[in-house]
């Protein structure tokens, strides 16, 4: 996934590249996560522990942190709270692998901004650390216009409206997700376990027939008595693109 190809590239304000510091003691996940954010043109630097986010949040100045709740020497909490108390008010995203409502709302009442559960998909804390940027001030878009286009359609991810040739189409919240998914990937196959992770956000034990079944939908909905965008690559998944 890159910003091009999906959403407006974001930057800071004189036009250099956002920074973000990623703080988990998984190498693997910080690995993951990294490639994802500089896939974004983000320039990224990394933390195994609570006392190594903190000298790196002083040392890189970031415009935004992810955050794991669990850590070695200082959990997330007290990172946070160590952070505010100095007056930075860097906005933090917590990585947790706990659901719990009272764990939700200690990470926000301490100062969070947002969260995510492990196992959660990567463009879902780049989603989440785009939005958490542009709230703060801290991130500008090359072009702030939130639609989608493909062809001749046209999906506002603000007002959730969508249209072909000028004809609103109404989609349910999930029918809505997976076509802004296949949106944001236009001319990419995305297969059937990649969007179940993105729209659906967990594991459906190998029922890809759901999958299918939506892409049935969104069909009857986007394609029906017009050109086709919504395409299948046997063996593969799915692609959107318009024609040529």
């Amino acid at each position: 996934m890159t910003a091009t190809a999906t959403s407006p590239a974001l930057h800071r304000p004189d036009g250099s590249a956002l920074r973000v510091l990623v703080v988990d003691d998984e190498q693997m996940l910080t690995d993951l996560l990294s490639m994802a954010l500089r896939m974004e043109g983000w320039e990224v630097r990394t933390a195994a522990s609570g006392l190594q986010a903190l000298q790196s949040a002083r040392d890189f100045a970031p415009d935004a942190m992810v955050l794991d709740i669990m850590m070695p020497d200082l959990d997330g909490m007290a990172v946070l709270q160590r952070l505010r108390q100095s007056g930075n008010d860097v906005p933090v995203l917590f990585l947790t692998a706990k659901d719990s409502v009272s764990d939700r709302v200690a990470g926000l009442t301490a100062g969070g901004d947002d969260y995510v559960t492990k196992p959660f998909s990567l463009e879902e804390v780049v989603a989440r650390l785009r939005g958490l940027m542009r709230r703060a001030g801290t991130a500008l878009a090359d072009d702030s216009e939130p639609i989608l286009r493909v062809g001749d359609l046209s999906l506002n991810e603000d007002s959730h409206e969508v249209e072909r040739s000028g004809a609103e189409i109404e989609l349910t919240a999930t029918e809505f997700e997976l076509l802004r998914f296949l949106m944001r990937n236009q001319r990419r196959v995305v297969s059937k376990a990649q969007i179940l992770d993105r729209v659906w956000n967990y594991d459906f034990g190998g029922r890809s027939s759901v999958v299918e079944l939506y892409i049935s939908y969104l069909r009857k909905k986007i394609d029906q008595g017009r050109e086709p965008l919504i395409h299948t690559v046997r063996g593969v998944g799915y692609m959107i693109k318009a024609p040529q």
